[in-house]
């Protein structure tokens, strides 16, 4: 199964957020950090916060950071919120597919259960699982020394 872009970012951010221990982020660090649109990272962050995973605050000074700890913050519910209904093929989403063989199929069936045993695997995982290696996070991350110091990661410089 492929993630979307959307998704892939909302948990990028996340990740970023939680490297950064409960130090405000802006969307334009974030953005720099990866690579990344600013302007599609913007809908990520918003989406997030109205998911209640992030808080948001505007103006100088403003940023954001996790709502919740991270460790409260489910990998498979992020996934699930971020995608959807997962529609592994045509069958899948209630209409007629136009399928021949769509009343006796049993791929449908195979399919229903590697997405549940994808879902189960991410349900194991909190953001703080996929996060605790916090000390490499901040050095790829905060790879730029003036930034690091700005944020208080002086180990990073080391």
């Amino acid at each position: 199964m492929k993630l979307t872009t959307f998704t892939d970012y909302s948990l990028r951010v996340l990740i970023y957020l939680a490297a950064r221990s409960r130090q405000r982020a802006t969307i334009a660090e974030a953005a720099a950090a990866f690579g990344i649109s600013q302007n599609h990272l913007t809908k990520v962050v918003h989406f997030l916060a109205r998911h209640g995973w992030i808080e948001t605050v505007r103006g100088k000074g403003g940023g954001m950071v996790l709502a919740r700890p991270a460790g409260a913050i489910g990998v498979g519910d992020v996934v699930r919120t971020t995608e959807g209904a997962v529609v592994a093929a045509e069958c899948f989403t209630g209409v007629g597919s136009g399928c021949s063989i769509a009343r006796v199929c049993r791929l449908r069936g195979v399919l229903a259960e590697a997405i549940a045993a994808f879902h189960a695997v991410l349900d194991r995982y909190t953001v703080a699982d996929i996060a605790d290696n916090g000390p490499e996070l901040m050095r790829v991350l905060f790879a730029d020394v003036t930034l690091a110091s700005r944020l208080g990661a002086r180990e990073i410089a080391a």
